[in-house]
């Protein structure tokens, strides 16, 4: 049977741990998984503009042994003529032996994984789940941290239409001792339906509007852009969108070893001066998305 990943939650714990694991060997290890997928193809089926994720999908691939097709737009595929996103899986489930796919409607790729013949990931869809961006920060915060237990994960800006911050609340929430602090503006709060789910496994939150005050408590900094794309209202995307700027004045309270991450693209809410702080984290989220989406390939491929 294949296997979809559409949500962070599609992947256990131990799983979680086993694709850190073989990411970090892939790391050490390059040349010795240089060739697992060679003959394999990857889909790339993008409805929605991306960099960060596309390519690394493709890179994976591609230093895995393997080849990408896809596309990069929907005009560029038959949904501009009207086709349906089943007909779409359906049909390139014939090419390929794995899909990733983004999407701005929600559910979209569930609605792929349930047609296509070949496993689906979920690169995305609207602001719903982001799964494979979860675990390139899983991975970021494993590498800076050594643990995920007993954290205090500060999120900021965008909550609302955020997916990474969903998607990272329901990996997180599965660990010891984490706590997370909600930093948005009234507008812009975490959706009702993830916090009960934190409700629910009894994790510790506590919103707030004021990202100084709460500062000195973060070990994990979460920062994210208002997206200007999951707006209805101009007014209301301009009047929010510079909600939150850190700049190195409101890092003078931070811990030390506080760990700056952001799922890009940056518009203006880090300023250029945080990346010489050693604190930055977010490209090197960017290069473990790539690690993550290798070992999640291979785990999906069951290539050994």
């Amino acid at each position: 049977m294949k296997r979809s990943v559409l949500n962070i939650l599609d992947l256990s714990v131990e799983e979680l741990d086993q694709l850190i694991a073989t990411a970090n060997d892939i790391i050490a290890n390059p040349a010795k998984y240089s060739e697992k997928c060679k003959g394999k193809k990857l889909a790339t089926l993008f409805f929605e503009p991306s960099t960060r994720t596309r390519l690394s999908f493709e890179a994976a691939m591609y230093e895995l042994g393997g080849n990408v097709l896809g596309f990069s737009e929907a005009n560029s595929s038959s949904a501009a003529k009207g086709e349906s996103v089943a007909d779409t899986a359906k049909t390139v489930s014939c090419y390929a032996d794995i899909i990733a796919m983004r999407h701005p409607k929600e559910g979209a790729p569930m609605v792929a994984a349930m047609n296509a013949s070949v496993p689906v990931i979920n690169a995305g869809d609207g602001g719903h789940n982001h799964p494979t961006q979860t675990l390139a920060d899983l991975l970021t915060i494993y590498r800076e941290k050594g643990s995920f237990d007993n954290l205090t994960i500060g999120l900021c800006g965008d909550l609302k239409f955020g997916r990474t911050v969903h998607s990272l609340i329901n990996a997180m929430s599965r660990y010891t001792g984490v706590k997370f602090i909600l930093i948005s503006p009234e507008e812009l709060k975490v959706p009702s339906y993830v916090k009960q789910g934190m409700k629910d496994q009894g994790i510790p939150y506590v919103q707030t509007t004021d990202l100084e005050s709460v500062m000195p408590e973060l070990d994990i900094l979460y920062m994210t852009r208002v997206q200007r794309e999951r707006f209805f209202n101009e007014e209301d995307y301009l009047r929010l969108k510079d909600s939150y700027i850190l700049t190195p004045d409101k890092l003078k309270n931070a811990k030390s070893d506080l760990s700056i991450l952001h799922p890009l693209p940056r518009v203006n809410e880090i300023a250029v001066a945080i990346d010489s702080d050693p604190r930055a984290c977010y490209f090197k989220q960017v290069l473990n998305g790539k690690y993550m989406r290798m070992a999640l390939i291979l785990m999906l491929l069951e290539v050994q």
